[in-house]
């Protein structure tokens, strides 16, 4: 009896968990494009296939969980994948290796979020404002750097970063994804288990306060955003992996769909709450959401407008858990 009981009070717990709704939904949207559609979706082919398409999103929604948790946000996240993949596609035209290529995106990528990072915490720039900027300079030196056109590279074994997994393969699903999958658990670590992460909680729960614990605001402000922008770096490797060229003009909008993913999993954009497993939802159920109206035929306009109510959604639970919290204590 006493076993009962304790099952039945870890599954309470787990129904209290910000991303347990995120959960139910995405395992119904499924469960309903499943029902419509089953000679798609209940193959493993379709699985597989969204699981790549997840990957991107994935990977700079861990970093946007640290920055949203934190208190912040980044809107230049889509520009400094661009940037990442010219830089990658320059480094191999000039015939460096690979692996040193893969390096100096993701070094591209750190220095944008350390930019970032310092704009805000060294001259106190709002986080909205100095990201909006970043966003804009960063696209812009992206076609700089690419003459204002796309450039072809050898890809050199990249592309196999995000090519689906050979018939009867034991990895399943393409590298890309072990690799998302890889991060995901070292930011979810990182978050909630190290002295950084509940620096990084402190910080976007009550600036002030962590301040007068002795934290220091600006040190985790510029770490955390470096991180995310490391991470961005990493996207943008996966996404010049995918599309084996440098394209300044690509991923626009990308930065809402990684917030959107943040949110949608429960993060708060007030800070102090999100979760990297929340996000993967968040990123999964808009993958599945926009593979389902495609294969539904759905028309574009239609899926924006289901992704904006989801966004807004999302946004107005946090709101009343908040209030609710807030009417608790």
């Amino acid at each position: 009896m006493s076993g009962a009981r304790a099952l039945w009070q870890a599954l309470l717990r787990l129904t209290r968990r910000p991303w347990f709704g995120p959960l139910v939904a995405l395992l119904v949207v499924y469960g309903f494009f499943a029902a419509l559609k089953p000679e798609t979706f209940l193959r493993g082919m379709i699985l597989e296939t969204m699981a790549s398409q997840v990957v991107v999103v994935a990977i700079a929604a861990v970093g946007m969980t640290l920055v949203i948790v934190e208190g912040g946000i980044d809107l230049s996240v889509g520009s400094t994948v661009a940037l990442v993949t010219v830089v990658v596609a320059r480094a191999l035209v000039a015939g460096v290796g690979p692996g040193v290529a893969v390096l100096v995106g993701i070094a591209t990528g750190l220095a944008c979020g350390a930019l970032n990072g310092g704009l805000i915490a060294g001259l106190g720039v709002s986080p909205f404002i100095a990201t909006l900027g970043t966003m804009s300079a960063l696209r812009g030196l992206a076609k700089g750097l690419a003459h204002e056109q796309k450039i072809d590279a050898p890809a050199q074994g990249l592309d196999e970063l995000m090519a689906l997994a050979p018939r009867g393969s034991p990895w399943l699903v393409s590298p890309g994804v072990w690799i998302a999958g890889a991060l995901a658990l070292a930011g979810a670590v990182l978050l909630g288990r190290t002295r950084f992460g509940r620096h990084v909680v402190a910080v976007g729960s009550n600036a002030r306060t962590a301040r007068l614990c002795g934290i220091s605001v600006g040190r985790v402000t510029v770490a955390t955003y470096a991180l995310a922008g490391a991470l961005a770096g990493v996207a943008g490797v996966m996404e010049f992996g995918k599309l084996t060229v440098g394209d300044p003009t690509d991923a626009p909008g990308l930065e809402l769909d990684v917030i959107a993913a943040v949110v949608i999993g429960g993060g708060s954009l007030s800070g102090g709450q999100g979760s990297v497993a929340g996000s993967l939802i968040g990123a999964a159920l808009m993958t599945v959401l926009k593979n389902g109206s495609m294969h539904l035929g759905v028309a574009n306009w239609v899926q924006q407008i289901l992704t904006g109510v989801i966004i807004v959604a999302a946004a107005a639970l946090d709101r009343y858990r908040q209030a609710r919290a807030g009417a608790v204590s």
